[in-house]
């Protein structure tokens, strides 16, 4: 488990940076300087993607905690760090192109998805929290 920690924290690696650059190039292609959710993706995957593999890489090291659930729990993280990313994405792309102003059913609805994937990864932290305090004793 722990080689496939390491792989998923450069693959979030990857993604903070490709979402570093976009961010930095789309704006100034869009000649756009104000605030935009663009600005904390980079952040998000950098830190909910890699580090969080990471300290679960090394957590493994220590602990032994991963069982044969821990692959959907692994999955479920995933699904609600994504979930949040495109619900960041989609808003920064409006802010930045001025495509229209948003009515207060469709910010709910982005805030909403956004909300998603935090109870998703939420909810996974927990349970892998409960999973290495079982571990250790």
């Amino acid at each position: 488990m722990e080689k496939r920690y390491a792989n998923l924290a450069l693959v979030y690696a990857v993604i903070a940076m490709i979402f570093g650059v976009f961010y930095r190039e789309f704006t100034k292609i869009k000649d756009f300087t104000g605030q935009t959710n663009l600005s904390i993706i980079h952040t998000h995957y950098f830190l909910l993607g890699m580090f969080f593999f990471l300290i679960l890489m090394c957590s493994e090291k220590l602990f032994q905690f991963s069982d044969k659930n821990i692959k959907k729990i692994t999955i479920l993280y995933q699904t609600g760090l994504n979930i949040t990313g495109l619900a960041f994405l989609i808003r920064g792309l409006i802010q930045v192109q001025k495509i229209m102003n948003l009515s207060k059913a469709i910010d709910s609805s982005i805030s909403g998805i956004a909300g998603i994937g935090h109870i998703l990864m939420g909810i996974s932290i927990i349970l892998i929290l409960i999973k290495m305090k079982k571990s250790v004793g």
